[in-house]
This record gives C-alpha cells, structure tokens and sequence, in this order.
C-alpha cells in the first residue's frame, strides 16, 4: 500500500496542455537552428503498421493480418510570418536557415536532410513532458496563407516535411 501511495506523489494527475511546445531543427544533425523554434502548430505527429491480408485456403472464417511496413504522415508546421525590426536586428539574424533550407529545395532541387525535436513542456518554466524526434527531415511543401485586403488576419507560413523515421521521447 506504502509503494502505491508514493507512486501517486511521483504521478502528476493533472494532463499536460498541448499549447506549451518547441521545435527545434538540427542542421546536419547536430547544430540547432537557434531562430526557427516558434511555431504556432504542429501536425502529423502519427505513423502507423500497414498491414497485409492473407487468406488461407479453405478457412472461410477469418483472415490473417501481418505487419507489413510503417508509414509516417508528413510532419506540418505553421507559423506567422513575422517582419522584423531592422533597428533592432543585426543582418544575420534576418536569414531564416529554415527559409533558406526551403528555398534551396524549392528553387535548386538540393535536400540537406535535417533532425527535428519536438518537445512538449510541462509549465511555463520549460521543464519538457515529452519530444518527438523526426530523423532524417526534408521540406515537400511550402505554402503562405491567401492575402485578403478584406481580412484583418495573420499570414501563416505551412511547411510540410517528410522524414524516414520518428522516436517517441517520453520524460
């Protein structure tokens, strides 16, 4: 009973709210992107076991389901598109290394694959819950929200990234 009272301290029962996260982009594996970390959204964090059905010769009653391959969804972020104030920002700090990574692919076909971590934190003091680490990251599509003169809303840059693989990092 003593080891079931203590295993409810260690246990937080209050659910992690999904709202507190960053995003952090490795280049060449290793170096983090220390600019683009914000983002408003973040999709497709799922991936799943295909299946292939095999029916056995005059077993009429049911079917046989092996696993197959694992597919992953593309990972797609969203974020504003800010502009920010050159008084206030020193020239290299303008450049978006993840805007540049996406206009190398978009306008010179090169892929320099990159490591993505997720990570979802608790509260506001950054201590993390849980990452998700996507290997191997590439962008596939790059789109801007419509601009609408009768609007008054944010533009938001999407970015959709395929990866070879992902690991859930529980914390």
């Amino acid at each position: 009973m003593e080891a079931l009272e203590s295993f409810k301290d260690f246990m937080d029962p209050n659910p992690v709210l999904s709202h507190r996260f960053g995003v952090t982009f490795f280049a060449g594996g290793v170096i983090p992107n220390p600019i683009d970390f914000r983002f408003q959204k973040v999709r497709g964090i799922n991936t799943e076991v295909q299946l292939e059905t095999i029916s056995e010769g005059g077993q009429n009653l049911h079917r046989h389901h092996l696993p197959n391959q694992i597919n992953y969804n593309n990972l797609i972020l969203e974020r504003g598109v800010v502009s920010p104030s050159v008084s206030r920002v020193s020239p290299t700090e303008l450049l978006s290394p993840l805007n540049l990574e996406f206009n190398n692919t978009f306008s010179r076909f090169q892929f320099t694959p990159s490591n993505v971590l997720i990570t979802l934190f608790k509260n506001d003091q950054g201590i993390p819950a849980a990452s998700w680490l996507f290997l191997k990251a590439y962008p596939v599509k790059w789109s801007v929200s419509d601009l609408d003169a009768t609007s008054n809303s944010v533009l938001i840059d999407t970015m959709e990234l395929a990866y070879s693989r992902f690991q859930s990092i529980r914390l």
